[in-house]
């Protein structure tokens, strides 16, 4: 993932920061708890595309 574009993007549910995590192939906000999938490079930043993230899971 492109650093400069890791800068600019945002959740666009809260519009907060998201944390690359390369491993898994998202971006996740951790004030709402989703992931967003990267597919081809490209990150889906639709809120319906976003996986929940359980409670149990770390962010």
């Amino acid at each position: 993932m492109d650093k400069k574009l890791l800068d600019i993007l945002a959740c666009p549910v809260c519009k907060g920061p998201l944390v690359y995590r390369k491993e898994a192939g998202e971006l996740v906000c951790k004030g709402d708890r989703l992931a967003y999938p990267i597919k081809d490079d490209i990150p889906v930043m639709l809120e319906e595309e976003a996986r929940k993230l359980p409670a149990e899971e770390e962010v």
